[in-house]
């Protein structure tokens, strides 16, 4: 399949058990080195990381043994022909940080996610990677009275300065999320993030990730955080799905719930060259109710429907379009549209 010049990649937990906060697994798993040789033969350019999928066991491990492990994975890589997308702390399942990371009210917790942060940042060098991404999940509170705002950013400037200093050639893109798995997330959207990255030592090496999902969920559009991001040249990542309306965080096949708004993503990415950029991350999940052997046909799908609406954006008729702008004739645009999304119909 033609794949336009684009990169595409998505993460271990992708291919995962079906189970949700209401239930346990429902499939069997698959090792890590059957998901890898998944990724080519889905189509699929690069892994995204957790630091701990990348050395499992790291709490246990010296910092040198956390480095071979480290080295070895990005051998594995290699062998399969694969490149890392990012390496991102995972600072939200530790029970030092269930009151959040860099923002705890508990010093000790702040140091724990200033430390493991360093090292996910060593662990990304030894995966070749300059891409740290930062998943500020439970960075807010459940209670507006737990916790100060101004000093909440102040923390997070500070922790993001202290990665900076760390390691003058990584970047840092922050993934906005308004809610899940707090209540009142501190950087629910795009402009909350690039906000904060403004502030840092360093604002040329902050930028952002747009999810879909998360978008949705703050009642926003995605191609329009997109497109804002892409403003500042601050677009360094996408994790495309989609959003089944106000819920919680679904992780749908990219256009199964709104193919026109996956078609303005996927034209907003287009139309500013965004395969010269980075890679577009697919964070998608099965159906809880899918087979275990079928669980990787939400990845297949995210990756065609992709492609497909590429090429629908590259044979619209621009002219048509341009003549439709000039004569605000909105209507017929959005006629248009349609006809060109169903024309396959």
């Amino acid at each position: 399949m033609e794949k336009y010049g684009y990169r595409f990649s998505f993460g271990p937990w992708n291919i995962h058990e079906g189970a949700d906060p209401f239930g346990p697994p429902v499939r069997a798993g698959w090792t890590f080195a059957d998901k890898l040789s998944a990724y080519k033969n889905l189509g699929y350019d690069a892994v995204q990381f957790h630091d701990d999928d990348v050395v499992p066991d790291m709490a246990e491990l010296t910092p040198q043994q956390i480095r071979w492990a480290a080295q070895e994975m990005h051998k594995k890589l290699n062998a399969a022909g694969l490149a890392t997308d990012f390496v991102a702390p995972r600072l939200w399942e530790h029970p030092l940080t269930i009151d959040g990371a860099y923002t705890a009210n508990d010093a000790t917790a702040r140091q724990y996610a200033w430390d493991r942060s360093k090292i996910c940042i060593d662990i990304a060098r030894e995966m070749h990677s300059d891409l740290i991404v930062l998943w500020l999940a439970r960075e807010g509170t459940y209670l507006r009275e737990a916790k100060d705002v101004p000093q909440a950013m102040e923390r997070l400037i500070a922790a993001v300065n202290m990665m900076l200093s760390y390691d003058p050639d990584i970047r840092i893109a922050i993934e906005p999320k308004p809610n899940e798995p707090v209540d009142l997330a501190y950087i629910p959207t795009i402009g909350h993030a690039l906000a904060l990255g403004a502030q840092t030592q360093d604002p040329s090496r902050v930028g952002v990730v747009m999810e879909s999902a998360h978008a949705v969920l703050a009642g926003l559009d995605p191609a329009d955080e997109i497109g804002f991001a892409l403003a500042f040249g601050k677009l360094w990542n996408v994790h495309l799905n989609d959003q089944n309306g106000l819920k919680y965080d679904q992780d749908r096949s990219f256009g199964s719930v709104n193919l026109r708004g996956a078609f303005n993503q996927v034209r907003v990415l287009e139309e500013n060259k965004y395969a010269e950029i980075g890679f577009v991350g697919m964070d998608v999940k099965a159906l809880r109710t899918q087979p275990a052997d079928l669980a990787t046909k939400h990845l297949r799908n995210s990756l065609d429907v992709f492609l497909r609406l590429v090429g629908l954006v590259r044979s619209l008729d621009k002219k048509r379009v341009n003549d439709l702008l000039a004569a605000r004739d909105y209507e017929e645009l959005d006629w248009l549209i349609l006809n060109h999304l169903l024309r396959d119909a």
